[in-house]
């Protein structure tokens, strides 16, 4: 641009300005009018800078720790490599989806009627495989082999010295959906600490990433079950709303409830399964999903479900009225007004509307916490600019925010960042943040 001369450069930034308020001008009406002007000024507008401040601030990652991880890595998969070869008895190539299919349905027949794709080869996709995991040790290492291998492939590969590289999560707001994903690259950090690889792993890639030096922290954020707490907030169902309220483990409050029993009698092995209810119910699981996720009897999961609804008939109801409200209207809204478009709502195709009905039930509870998490960002921005602090907000990962954290801050900045995120957006259900510190991301969460 420096090079071009100036009368040429003048014109040109007039017509960029020109055509940008022409456009504003177009669009503005039409914003008001379809009444998303809050979640266009409130929420997406003012996150622009704060994403912009994310990626300027980077996060420093230790790719030393990576790449010797990387090679430990590369001997896993080695050894998962032989072990699927020997099980399967003979080699072939484990990353072909149809050469899969034929050593497990065909050559192993791991079950009678296996499913297919619309091309009509065998389905390995993942919650087919993990159906399949308990009947033959082949397919759990399989998964295991493919999230090693991307897990390699994503975040390990890498040859540049220690540094401070652009936040991945910190880019360009995706909002055609319920708002919640912001739209990253090399990599997308979404990283578990709860299994051994990848998406379903991470404990050492999550170690990897580091305070910028010895004087800061990792200091991690996290909201607290709040798809729950909204979906009781929008429900308004006593029994939920009182578990928040009162801060008895809704779990334990749901396992109590679906079982029968009382609350001294929940065991663990009832609170996980109740917990998939919870979170699954969220989604518009169905008996024959719970069935697959729990690997129980289909009678069992269909009692769950019906016992679920009986002792929380007003999310009933809020599913009812929402899906009312979408086939009326065709979209759904979260709090802030951010619209999910449901095309297929009213379809006469049973497959095309049950699948609208369970974004219809889920868009307005995932939407309101992606929409709490954006503007907590932005106050948690606006108080560290205006308290002068030197902690730095660095990344946004599903409803956690990770920051660089100047030790001789913490005691200050710390309530300032739990006060941001617990009174973002008000609704009618206490809003827990747990906060962790430490010396990498890992210790810190």
């Amino acid at each position: 641009m420096r090079d071009v001369p100036l009368g040429i450069v003048a014109e040109y930034a007039c017509e960029d300005a020109d055509i940008t308020l022409q456009i504003a001008d177009a669009l503005g009406p039409e914003v008001e009018a379809r009444g998303v002007a809050e979640v266009c000024y409130e929420v997406e507008c003012p996150l622009v800078p704060v994403l912009v401040e994310m990626e300027y601030q980077g996060i420093r990652l230790d790719s030393e720790a990576l790449n010797k991880y990387s090679t430990v890595l590369a001997r896993e998969i080695e050894e998962l490599r032989t072990k699927i070869f020997d099980e399967a008895g003979r080699e072939f190539n484990i990353a072909s989806p149809k050469q899969l299919g034929i050593v497990l349905y065909d050559e192993l027949k791991l079950v009678d009627n296996p499913k297919k794709t619309a091309t009509g080869q065998y389905s390995t996709k993942e919650s087919e495989l993990l159906r399949l995991a308990p009947k033959h040790d082949i397919v759990a290492n399989v998964l295991e082999f493919r999230s090693a291998q991307k897990t390699q492939i994503s975040f390990t590969s890498i040859s540049c010295p220690t540094r401070l590289i652009p936040s991945p999560a910190s880019s360009i707001p995706i909002t055609a959906k319920p708002g919640r994903q912001l739209e990253g690259c090399s990599p997308i950090i979404q990283i578990s600490k709860r299994s051994r690889y990848g998406r379903s792993g991470g404990r050492e890639i999550r170690a990897a990433f580091v305070p910028r030096d010895s004087e800061h922290l990792i200091l991690a954020a996290d909201y607290s079950q709040i798809e729950l707490r909204i979906m009781a907030a929008l429900s308004q169902d006593p029994t939920m709303l009182e578990a928040f309220r009162s801060g008895t483990d809704i779990h334990s409050v749901t396992a109590a409830q679906v079982y029968k029993v009382p609350m001294e009698e929940v065991d663990r092995e009832m609170r996980a399964k109740a917990k998939m209810v919870n979170f699954g119910i969220l989604y518009g699981i169905s008996a024959f999903g719970l069935q697959q996720r729990l690997n129980i009897p289909r009678a069992e999961a269909n009692s769950l479900i019906d016992n679920y609804y009986e002792k929380y008939p007003g999310v009933r109801e809020y599913f009812d009225r929402t899906i009312r409200f979408a086939e009326e209207n065709e979209f759904v809204k979260t709090q802030t007004g951010r619209r999910r478009q449901l095309r297929d709502i009213n379809s006469r195709n049973r497959t095309l509307k049950n699948a609208s009905e369970r974004l219809a039930m889920n868009s307005p509870i995932q939407g309101t916490a992606a929409d709490m998490l954006k503007l907590a960002m932005i106050k948690v921005h606006h108080a560290l600019r205006d308290g002068e602090f030197k902690t730095k907000m660095l990344l946004t990962v599903h409803d956690e925010l990770v920051f660089d954290m100047y030790r001789e801050e913490a005691e200050a900045v710390m309530p300032v960042i739990e006060s941001c995120m617990k009174t973002a957006l008000e609704i009618d259900v206490p809003i827990e943040v747990e906060m962790g510190t430490g010396e990498n991301w890992l210790e810190a969460h």
